[in-house]
Formats: structure tokens, sequence, C-alpha cells
């Protein structure tokens, strides 16, 4: 299991990235789910040795992570939001490379995790092209290729599906679940549906705080009853902004489905709705920003 235990960061410009992080992270898929400017690449790279803190702990069984960073790199895959490649270089080759960084010295061992690396991320038919040929999505595979090198732990990755198609995103969604069988995996995404379809554990990070945390269905069966839907027309938005716990708009045929959470009916015209996960992503961010 990962503890993360009041973990604070602040940036020389001011900005508190975190303040006062704890998370227990078991094994298998964790989400962690916030907008942009969260804090959730900050707490990414802290967890991944590639930056400090300034106060708290982080630790990974008897790992001291903060104070023990070798011996934390060696049980550690990290996918970065934006990977960087060597464009004429192939794959087949950037992950021997990249093995031997990893302490595999043994050729024939290089050559066997390499080539299950390849078959696993689905990449061995193209593994002798050249990296800057990839697609979006294929190069967000062999990430996660180089990432798993040395059989890690604990894997993170951050915004792994952001600008992927969809059969791309289905196809990364598999990798991650079969990874997440055997070791810890974090999922740092603003996209709600990464989180609803793969994690079975999540925290909601904004403004550098985490806001809530649990199990995804749990967290949904707390606004059971409290989910409000109605079909206004676009220009009504702003009014029920003003005076309503708006949870969610969505264009449906030049209109708008409302969604509001309410302990009781709220007004003419709204009928009871399904709660769901984004629902309590937005309750959570209105709770934070009512609060400040």
């Amino acid at each position: 299991m990962l503890r993360l235990e009041n973990l604070s960061k602040r940036y020389a410009n001011g900005v508190q990235a975190l303040n006062g992080v704890t998370l227990d992270i078991p094994r298998g898929m964790f989400g962690l789910l916030g907008p942009n400017g969260a804090g959730k690449s900050t707490l990414m790279r802290t967890i991944a040795t590639l930056q400090d803190a300034d106060s708290g702990s982080i630790r990974f069984g008897d790992i001291n992570v903060l104070e023990n960073k070798h011996e934390a790199r060696q049980i550690l895959g990290y996918l970065p939001q934006d990977p960087g490649v060597y464009p004429g270089t192939s794959a087949e080759v950037m992950l021997d490379h990249f093995a031997v960084l990893r302490g595999l010295t043994s050729r024939s061992e290089r050559r066997e995790a390499v080539e299950r690396l390849l078959h696993l991320t689905n990449l061995y038919e193209v593994r002798k092209r050249k990296l800057g040929t990839y697609s979006g999505g294929m190069r967000r595979r062999f990430g996660i290729a180089q990432a798993l090198l040395g059989e890690p732990e604990l894997i993170i990755v951050d915004e792994p599906t952001a600008g992927l198609d969809p059969e791309e995103r289905n196809r990364f969604h598999d990798l991650l679940c079969e990874i997440g069988e055997t070791a810890v995996v974090i999922l740092s995404t603003h996209i709600v549906e990464d989180v609803r379809e793969l994690c079975s554990r999540m925290a909601i990070l904004a403004k550098g705080r985490v806001l809530q945390q649990g199990e995804p269905a749990v967290l949904i069966a707390g606004l059971d009853g409290q989910v409000w839907r109605k079909l206004i027309d676009r220009a009504e938005v702003a009014h029920y902004r003003e005076r309503m716990d708006v949870l969610s708009t969505r264009l449906v045929g030049g209109r708008v489905v409302l969604h509001v959470r309410s302990a009781e009916l709220p007004g003419a015209g709204f009928e009871p709705a399904a709660a769901d996960l984004e629902h309590v992503y937005f309750a959570a961010l209105n709770d934070r920003s009512n609060a400040a």
C-alpha cells in the first residue's frame, strides 16, 4: 500500500500546489480526479521522486519514498503527461536502451523483457518503426511499455488518455486494467469517465486539497435522492446557475438538460435523476467553491 500523509508543496511564485494531502492507496487502479491546476501533476511528480515536498511523508510498504529515492525508483514506473520520445529511433531500440538504464544488463533478459512489453502494448508489429511516425495513442502505449520495464510495483500514469481517439482510449483502458491486477496504479486525470470505468477507489483533488475519497459507488450513493433534471432553453442557464446548485449542463437537440443538487424538489418542471460520478465530482467542486 502507498501511504501519503500531510503532504504539502508551495512553489516559489507562492502557489500552494499541495496542502495537507493524506491518502491510502491500495493495490489496483486508483483514480485521482481534479480540474487543471488542482495539483495532480505536482503530486504525481512528488511520488515519482522528481521533486521534493515541503513537508509530509510518502511510504510504499517499508520504503520511505522521500528519504530513499533510489530505492523507491527501483519499484516505480512513471508515465508523465507528455512523455518525450526520440523521433528517429525505433521502439525496439529505445526500449532496449531504457532496459539497460533499469539495470537489465543481460542481453537475453533485455530481449525477452522488450518483446514481452511490445506484445503487451500491441506494438510488436511496428517495433522497428521510428517513434516519430507513431500516432498519439501508439506513443502513449510506448510510454506505458517504458514505465513497465523492470516489473514495477508502483505505477503512475498522468492524464494517459488525453487526446486519444475512442479506439485507442479503449485499448489503453484494457491495458491499464490488466496492469492493475498486480500493482498499485495511480491514474491522474480530469476525465471522469476514465475513473468511473477503471478505478475501484478514487480521490477528488482541487487547489491542492483532497475534497473526497473512497469507492466511486459509495460516493455516488451519497447523492441518491438529491439530483434533479430539467430541460431548459440555453438562455436560462445563467438564471439557474445564480439560484441553484447546478451540477451539469448538456446540450440535447439545441436545448439544455440541466442537473441540479437539492434535498427536495427544487421547482416546477424538475424530475428525479440518477446520480453518477460526474455529479459527485461537480458537487465536491461546488462545495469547495462555496466554502472559499
